[in-house]
């Protein structure tokens, strides 16, 4: 049997195709690209945006589609170059992950390439007018102008007196139309939701303040910033002070740095933190790993690369994955105090806030300091009010005292 198919392929070859079976005719020209799973957590989006259009040419590795999913927007690029022949899925419908996205045909040229590579048509100028015709003089039946004409003045009439009224509550009427408009929440804002309400309803929270003395660390970092600016190409913020202060914390309390999964404690001898960044579609908290082998450079390097690619939509989501401890600067918007709410399954997080000028006492003196107030909501099934506070008092060490966290004391 296979060897008379093999005559058969070989004649038709050499005379008529009609005569080679339909499986020899299979398409491998077109493509059918599919939505990848890129971490375990995301299981299904939805389709935020088509950057291309039915019939358009597709380069290789050129985005087609933007993901929405629950951490962060994806895009999705061809793997080859053809004409975009079909979308599989529309804007709005809930996506699996490995459900097939739109189709790729490599035999055929998009309608958008076709039209680039064709010859452009030569350019013919418009006649120029004189200036005498586009600019002619208006005549008198076109432009009518009264001089010294005044209108007859009129009596004004004013009206008879009434009866005075007695005054009575006046009743506001709202100016202008009242409207509402409602808005689908973003798979981002919904998952942030879920997350928030659910970490209430497992974690026993608990927030503990202190007062930190920005002093040092200001005039640590106006002293140096031009010469670290100058080497590290990137600017010294108080970002970089309290994550390696919570780093060297975080070692020193390592009770801080577990977790609790199921009915196990699971510790970990690597300090992973995640930094609270705001997007126009909510908040992230990208990971900066291994903060106990980065130098302050490294980590105002990894600060500035997740803002910017949190701008632009583009932060991948393998930056938010994971996390032992996370560190959020409200101080940025103006926040003097506030709550912070655990990031699961996390046990800790330490807010920042704004620095002020407050008074206090140094040596039976009231004198101005730059105050900042720190707030750490912990989980207290884990940490008992003892280990918290010495935690915290320690990450506040650190930053009053910053040469401590070179001297690893």
């Amino acid at each position: 049997m296979f060897r008379s198919l093999l005559r058969i392929t070989s004649f038709s070859s050499r005379t008529s195709s009609v005569l080679v079976p339909s499986l020899f005719f299979r398409n491998f020209a077109t493509h059918t690209i599919k939505f990848p799973a890129s971490v375990e957590s995301i299981s299904e989006g939805g389709v935020q945006a088509w950057t291309k259009n039915v019939g358009d040419h597709v380069d290789v590795d050129e985005v087609v589609v933007v993901m929405e999913t629950a951490k962060t927007n994806q895009e999705i690029r061809s793997p080859v170059s053809g004409e975009l022949v079909k979308f599989l899925v529309n804007i709005g419908d809930n996506i699996p992950v490995g459900a097939d996205l739109f189709v790729i045909d490599t035999d055929k040229v998009g309608a958008s390439k076709a039209k680039s590579e064709s010859k452009p048509a030569a350019k013919v100028e418009a006649p120029k007018a004189s200036i005498q015709e586009a600019v002619k003089e208006p005549t008198r039946e076109q432009v009518k102008v009264e001089v010294n004409k005044e209108e007859p003045k009129k009596e004004v009439k004013l009206p008879e007196p009434k009866a005075k009224i007695p005054d009575a509550p006046q009743v506001k009427v709202a100016v202008g139309k009242r409207e509402d408009r409602r808005e689908k929440m973003t798979r981002m804002r919904k998952t942030i939701a879920e997350r928030l309400k659910g970490a209430q309803s497992t974690y026993a929270m608990l927030t503990t303040f202190q007062e930190c003395d920005m002093s040092r660390a200001i005039e640590l970092r106006n002293a140096y910033k031009d010469d670290f600016l100058k080497k590290h190409k990137v600017k010294l913020g108080f970002m970089s002070f309290f994550i390696k202060a919570s780093t060297h914390a975080l070692l020193q309390y390592p009770l801080a740095n577990a977790v609790i999964i199921g009915d196990e404690i699971v510790y970990r001898n690597y300090i992973d933190i995640s930094v609270a960044v705001a997007t126009p579609t909510g908040l992230v908290v990208p990971v900066i790993r291994n903060c106990e082998n980065k130098s302050f450079a490294d980590i105002e390097k990894e600060i500035i690369r997740f803002s910017g690619l949190a701008k632009e939509g583009k932060l991948p989501i393998e930056d938010m994955v994971g996390g032992n401890f996370t560190v959020s600067n409200g101080g940025v918007y103006g926040s003097m105090m506030g709550t912070p709410i655990l990031n699961p399954p996390q046990s800790a997080i330490l807010g920042m806030h704004s620095i002020e000028n407050r008074p206090v006492v140094r040596e039976d003196k009231i004198v101005a300091r730059p105050i900042m107030y720190l707030a750490l909501t912990y989980d207290h099934r884990l940490l008992d009010g003892k280990d918290a506070v010495l935690f915290m008092k320690a990450i506040k060490s650190m930053v009053e005292e910053p040469a401590k966290i070179l001297l690893d004391i």
